[in-house]
């Protein structure tokens, strides 16, 4: 796979950290409670016993990324909502979160605190592609569980040299690829403008909707990068509308994606179909452009919206809400990123009732063995499924169209895996 920009510098980042903490790791490696008998001899147990399993997680709670920042809330309430009903096998979840502000120099920092100092079991929940990039060199040397990062990049499932990382969401490719089939489908000449984001999130969703449009008639005309450091996307909009598309991708983070809604909406001479990525979707991104300025904005998804009417009878969704009222009253519960967190805290669950062994060792081996598992909050026909050679857990979407004050589902889900085939380096 193509080394990126971010990558590199992950690498850098890290390599610092992992010359200090050479000799701390081998002193660790004594201190490691191996406890676990029978077929799970030998294997860590660190951060976990009979009673408690600590996790970790880095959140960027503050910078430019922030928004983000709720998902926590989300995981926390529903690990909070698990422990008063008994734990998970018993055992009582402490979450542990820390804020890198998008940094991936900071995630490192933060990385080493959680398994040095406090002794987690698995750090679930890096979230962002630089920050996870900049800590998985670490943990897999550490030997620590990152089970499903907050980011699809790609290389989370097809880098085989990292066993101890994996993601949950569908990757941007697979994202990429609904998008692809919808223009092909309905506009099967269309004329692509793209903003993305200048790292592996967004070179990765350009590169595989590139890809998947490859030999048809939809062709990208346009392309517009731009930094998270960078204070607006007024100019790069300006520069995309010139191009006169038919459609804008806008492949952003939400602070941008409300920037890049608002553009769109104020200039009136280009009326693009707009298309926000997954990721800046959200109704709390959408809501400060005006509802009045987003309609018929399309996008794509895989778990429950908890603001859409046609799940208010839904058992889990009717959880979900009462649990966030009374673990996080001060969020809303209509908030897509509160209903993430929950949805992968409840995906991690699953995994650890199937741990053939309680150990590091047991959870590293029970994301990648994941047949068919349902999840209460993701959209029917959408189940988490890992094996040999298949390291992403959901590779299903449904799109979805902006409408009113809310997202409105449309179509069928579309299975990336049946229509393109697996994806590979």
């Amino acid at each position: 796979m193509r080394k990126t920009t971010a990558l590199r510098a992950a690498a850098a980042a890290t390599a610092a950290l992992l010359t200090m903490t050479a000799c701390s790791s081998r002193r660790d490696e004594a201190d490691r409670d191996t406890a676990a008998g029978g077929a799970c001899k030998g294997q860590q147990t660190t951060g976990i016993t009979d009673d408690t399993i600590k996790l970790g997680g880095i959140y960027p709670l503050s910078g430019p990324a922030s928004a983000y920042g709720t998902i926590s809330k989300g995981v926390g309430a529903y690990f909070q909502y698990v422990n008063d009903k008994g734990g998970i096998a018993g055992r009582k979840v402490r979450f542990i979160v820390r804020d890198d502000g998008y940094q991936p120099p900071k995630a490192v920092e933060e990385a080493r605190r959680l398994v040095e100092r406090e002794k987690v079991f698995a750090v679930f929940q890096t979230l962002g592609t630089p920050s996870t990039a900049a800590v998985w060199d670490y943990l897999d040397k550490q030997k620590v569980p990152q089970p499903f990062v907050a980011t699809g990049a790609s290389v989370w499932g097809t880098d085989a040299r990292h066993p101890w990382t994996i993601g949950w969401q569908p990757n941007y490719v697979a994202e990429a690829r609904v998008y692809a089939k919808y223009l092909k489908d309905t506009e099967p000449k269309a004329r692509v403008a793209v903003l993305y984001q200048n790292d592996d999130f967004g070179k990765d969703l350009l590169g595989g909707f590139e890809k998947a449009v490859a030999g048809s008639d939809v062709k990208v005309v346009a392309r517009e990068s731009y930094e998270v450091t960078d204070p607006s996307v007024s100019a790069q909009m300006a520069s995309l509308s010139r191009s006169k598309a038919d459609v804008l991708l806008d492949v952003t983070t939400p602070k941008f994606g409300s920037q890049a809604l608002a553009a769109d909406a104020r200039n009136t001479g280009w009326n693009p179909l707009h298309i926000v990525n997954n990721v800046a979707s959200s109704a709390a991104v959408l809501k400060p452009v005006g509802f009045k300025n987003v309609q018929g904005v399309v996008s794509a998804t895989y778990f429950k919206d908890p603001a859409d009417p046609q799940w208010a009878d839904d058992p889990d969704v009717k959880t979900y809400k009462e649990a966030l009222h009374e673990y996080a009253p001060d969020t809303d519960p209509d908030n897509q990123f509160n209903a993430y967190g929950w949805a992968v805290a409840s995906s991690l669950h699953k995994a650890l009732d199937s741990m053939k062994c309680p150990t590091r060792e047991g959870l590293r081996d029970a994301v990648r063995n994941l047949k068919d598992v349902r999840v209460g909050m993701l959209l029917p026909g959408v189940t988490m499924s890992t094996g040999h050679g298949d390291a992403f857990p959901l590779e299903t979407m449904q799109l979805m169209r902006f409408k009113g004050d809310r997202w409105q589902l449309f179509g069928k889900p579309v299975d990336t895996r049946e229509e393109f085939g697996p994806l590979t380096k």
